[in-house]
């Protein structure tokens, strides 16, 4: 393994970021469970950050993509028509619940959230865009200059104008005290403020959001605060895109899309990730109208081809037939219940967060109380050595986010549960000297 490490160090950019102090390369997988090259097995609890949202080795993708192997096409691009390609987009226009839906797909949510973008501005003539604080949107020069964590931004450069709204930053003196309905109020008079003051209604494009913050460590806005923004914003019809990257497909639970815990239907929603089940596709379903409205010709070579569309219709008829979305909320319900119980014996334990299969645990120093990345890096370890993998993150590097396959069965949830506990109860004795570390 260190020759494989070193191997790539010396041919990967030094900005690719690798887990663990010893890292793992993954060799095999079964159902929740991965094998490394050295033979061990681990329960998967960050699923290729959300990308194996079925698991592996599951014979209903593995059996589509197969048998498309077998017609010889592997590929064509969107110049010929590709019947996988209209019958998924028929299915996610059905589910969007957006009147009237189109669909154009991509190979990730980087260029998913460009494509939208792209529609926005072009409908409203706008050079503006509206986003918010701790957002990741991907790393294509568009989504960048929309990103609202400076850890995640690589260049400095924009192509259009962003302005950042509250929503996920209540730890803020102005906001700690304010409950739900009081900090939506604050929010949506400083967006009015902005639109009054600050910038040209008629300029802006569009708000995009994603429904829980992914890399922002799975922070959230309250429930209903979309729904208040898109009050103001339909006054001057400023369209909303949802950037469904992580919370589709039933992961919160509650909801097949995220958003729809705002009630509220989107104008445009983009897509990737679980989808494919690791194999590459995204996209982007909104108003047949806004999308129609793009300017000049437009192809996509890779997006949508025969082998990631096989898969994305398996893995999506999966995810209905099987109930996935009630599973995540079960599952969930399991795991975020008992990391609160076990948050109140911790002194390192900030925060306890989600929905559904969509988890987080801040990691605090005791002493202080301020964001410890140092612990989270830690409590990163001491799961791998139990045999769990988890994701780290958020806006200083301290929390640890989790979002296991939507296939996890109760059993493994009541496991996965039990040796993150550990982990976390070993970095908090370590930490606070009341006991063994891990």
């Amino acid at each position: 393994m260190s020759d494989l490490l070193a191997r790539h160090r010396a041919v990967i950019p030094s900005w690719v970021a690798l887990n663990y102090s010893e890292p793992i390369e993954i060799i095999g997988g079964k159902g929740c469970r991965v094998t490394d090259s050295q033979g061990r097995s681990y329960l998967d609890f960050f699923a290729g950050i959300l990308t194996n949202m079925l698991g592996y080795d599951v014979a209903e993708v593995r059996e589509a993509v197969e048998r498309q192997l077998a017609t010889g096409i592997y590929h064509t691009s969107t110049l010929y028509l590709i019947r996988g390609q209209v019958e998924l987009a028929e299915k996610i226009a059905k589910l969007s619940g957006i009147s009237g839906a189109k669909v154009f797909f991509t190979n990730s949510g980087s260029e998913a959230n460009e494509t939208a973008l792209a529609a926005a501005l072009s409908a409203r003539k706008a050079n503006q865009v509206l986003a918010m604080r701790n957002s990741y949107h991907g790393r294509t020069f568009g989504t960048v200059a929309i990103t609202g964590n400076a850890s995640w931004k690589a260049s400095s450069n924009d192509p259009f104008g962003t302005h950042y709204l509250h929503g996920t930053d209540r730890q803020l003196p102005a906001y700690r005290n304010l409950s739900d309905a009081e900090f939506i109020d604050a929010c949506v008079e400083d967006l009015r403020a902005l639109l009054a003051a600050a910038i040209h209604p008629a300029d802006v494009g569009a708000l995009i959001a994603e429904p829980i913050q992914g890399v922002g460590g799975f922070t959230m806005a309250p429930d209903g605060l979309f729904r208040a923004y898109k009050e103001v914003l339909d006054e001057h019809g400023i369209l909303f895109i949802s950037d469904e990257v992580q919370t589709g497909w039933g992961r919160t639970g509650e909801h097949f899309w995220g958003i729809q815990a705002h009630r509220i239907t989107p104008d445009l929603m983009t897509f990737a990730k679980g989808l494919g089940n690791g194999f590459a596709i995204g996209g982007v379903v909104g108003r047949g109208d806004v999308l129609d409205g793009i300017r000049g010709n437009g192809i996509s070579t890779f997006g949508g081809n025969p082998i990631s569309t096989a898969a994305g219709n398996a893995t999506l008829d999966y995810v209905l037939s099987h109930d996935l979305q009630a599973n995540a909320a079960a599952c969930g319900d399991i795991i975020i219940a008992g990391l609160r119980t076990a948050a109140n014996e911790l002194k390192t334990v900030a925060d306890v967060r989600g929905k559904g299969l969509m988890f987080a645990v801040d990691l605090a120093d005791p002493s202080t109380g301020k964001p410890a990345p140092a612990l989270a890096a830690k409590a990163l370890e001491a799961a791998k050595e139990r045999g769990l993998l988890v994701g780290k993150g958020g806006l200083y590097g301290s929390t640890l986010r989790m979002a296991p396959p939507l296939t996890l069965s109760e059993a493994e949830a009541r496991e996965g549960l039990g040796l993150l506990v550990d982990a976390l109860r070993a970095v908090d004795a370590e930490t606070t000297g009341t006991g063994a570390g891990a």
